[in-house]
């Protein structure tokens, strides 16, 4: 990434924090007023705004307890400042109450998705009851990986997605899924922008999520 100043730019907004946080690091070092959108993490000193993506988790982790599933499987790069949130909120809630493998594909992708479940269930002695996936396409990806090997969704395999994206709904099956306040978001980024420039005492801030169920068939 080329780190010299942006003509004319006062300062900078960041979407994603980058594995390890390394891009946030990478633009650090134009010494520019820089907002985040992301997670908290300890240690640093910049100002982040983001959905609570631990409570994300756990309303994940609730439906799954809800439904009586045990075998989870957690799909998303934990690289991640915002993923490994939402991983840590998961396992947190479940308590012990139900195992759970973590995949970590490097992309967000339906490729990835469909690609991370396909090896999955390649492998012997592969049993698994619920999916959640860091990003709607990872678990769009996985329902149709899930579907090649004739396991329906939610009946045999219940998936829950990130993001509720536009195509959440209309996919099929509708995807359960996450709902960010993204327009909300971008509102409080610009804002937290504007305080920076004009030297305002400025601080982090997390909006809440909301677990996106479709009515039943």
């Amino acid at each position: 990434m080329n780190t010299a100043p942006v003509q004319g730019a006062d300062g900078l907004i960041l979407l994603g924090q980058g594995s390890h946080g390394e891009a946030v690091r990478t633009l650090q070092q134009t010494g520019m007023p820089l907002v985040v959108w992301g997670a908290p993490e300890p240690e640093t000193d910049y100002i982040v705004v983001g959905s609570d993506n631990r409570k994300g988790g756990i309303s994940a982790a609730e439906r799954f307890i809800a439904q009586g599933r045990q075998k989870l499987v957690f799909l998303g790069d934990v690289d991640h400042a915002e993923v490994q949130e939402r991983c840590a909120g998961f396992i947190d809630a479940m308590a012990g109450r139900a195992t759970v493998h973590i995949i970590r594909p490097k992309a967000f992708t339906f490729e990835a998705g469909f690609d991370s479940i396909s090896s999955l269930l390649k492998k012997k002695g592969a049993n698994f009851d619920g999916v959640f996936a860091a990003s709607d396409l990872l678990a769009m990806g996985a329902i149709r990986a899930l579907a090649e090997k004739n396991l329906r969704v939610p009946e045999n395999v219940s998936v829950i997605g990130y993001d509720d994206t536009p195509g959440a709904a209309s996919f099929v099956p509708p995807l359960t899924s996450v709902h960010q306040y993204l327009r909300d978001g971008g509102v409080l980024l610009a804002k937290k922008m504007l305080g920076l420039i004009e030297g305002e005492a400025v601080a982090s801030e997390m909006l809440p999520t909301t677990l996106m169920v479709p009515p039943p068939s």
